[in-house]
């Protein structure tokens, strides 16, 4: 116990030190004053424009880019807060301190499980992005068969890939499918599943191609394969259209009581006011449930880690029982797998 309290009376002594010195300089050094100042003021900038960006629906593209790193934008209101606090700016410091709470009110449930469990039957569905056709083949087969997927669904898949991935023997792992391959580029889908699909039809409004077939699991439910425009490439009025008509879309489904599971490439963020609306639709992101917060999935291939997650696996009637990140061998993304448990009728 006494080791404990002069490890905290030590830290107390620092902070205060820090504090003093604030004081000192403050007293003493007008340029360091007026640095200080600079400093909060540049935090509390970056954090307003970063909170705009994530309650707005407005088609402005920089805002839209924005929201997709607000977690790493916001570490300059970080720095804007320590430095007001050591200077003893007050008012910067409670701005700093709002703009920080009001982002951390937001993102911190997602580090959170909620607890709710499903119970019934459940299955494995592997979310993957393929690049413009050039992800490997063999090692995706792989992947599906290591992690015993029952349920695939990818996105930019080409005519030759798919031909591929029959080669590499996916027919035979999965041999339901609803395909729809583009020759190049990056607007094909498709799904591929180890149980009977049924009901199978694209949805009209988007770019890239997006599915949706019934799957005649133990207990059916409606999958859905989305692939919005990617944000910044597409325009911004029609990045929000569709991200609006995949809200619309989605609603009609749930409306229909049956068990979903909605699966992709969905070009935003959870920052993104537009994506967190699809959620109040009746939806949960399998990585919140487990309380795994935001899961970056994108780039994969690059010397730095991923940066933000644009994948997801978003459920109704059914809860997420675990959730893997894996590399796809030639993807610029990373694939997800989901353990989902069905909710039984």
């Amino acid at each position: 116990m006494t080791f404990e309290c002069n490890i905290i009376r030590r830290h107390l002594q620092q902070c205060a030190q820090l504090l003093s010195l604030g004081v000192s300089v403050t007293k003493d050094n007008m340029p360091a004053r007026r640095c200080a100042q600079l400093v909060g003021l540049v935090g509390i900038g970056v954090g307003v424009v970063c909170l705009a960006a994530m309650y707005t629906t407005a088609p402005i593209n920089p805002l839209i880019a924005i929201a997709s790193f607000v977690p790493l934008l916001l570490v300059a209101t970080c720095v804007g807060l320590i430095v007001s606090l050591i200077f003893r700016r007050w008012v910067l410091l409670a701005g700093c301190v709002v703009i920080l709470a009001v982002a951390t009110a937001v993102v911190a449930p997602l580090y959170v499980a909620n607890g709710d469990t499903t119970d019934g039957p459940s299955l494995k569905v592997m979310q993957a992005n393929l690049l413009f056709g050039e992800a490997d083949p063999a090692a995706l087969v792989d992947s599906a068969r290591d992690q015993a997927v029952d349920v695939l669904t990818v996105q930019e898949l080409t005519v030759a890939l798919s031909g591929a991935l029959e080669e590499h023997g996916l027919e035979q792992l999965l041999p339901y499918q609803y395909l729809i391959p583009d020759v190049s580029g990056g607007g094909g889908a498709g799904i591929y599943s180890r149980y009977p699909l049924s009901d199978a039809y694209e949805l009209g409004g988007f770019g890239p191609t997006n599915l949706v077939a019934t799957v005649g699991f133990t207990t059916p439910f409606t999958l859905v394969a989305v692939h919005p425009g990617p944000a910044y490439v597409t325009p911004p009025e029609i990045w929000t259209t569709e991200l609006g008509n995949l809200q619309r879309e989605l609603v009609g489904i749930a409306a229909t009581g049956a068990p979903v599971v909605v699966s992709g490439d969905f070009n935003t963020t959870y920052l993104h006011k537009q994506f967190r609306e699809i959620l109040a639709a009746g939806y949960t992101d399998a990585a919140d449930q487990l309380g795994a917060g935001i899961v970056p999935t994108y780039p994969a291939n690059k010397d730095y880690p991923a940066i933000v997650g644009i994948d997801h696996v978003l459920l109704r009637n059914a809860s997420a029982l675990s959730l893997t990140r894996l590399e796809i061998d030639g993807s610029d993304h990373y694939g997800l797998v989901v353990d989902v448990a069905i909710e039984s009728k």
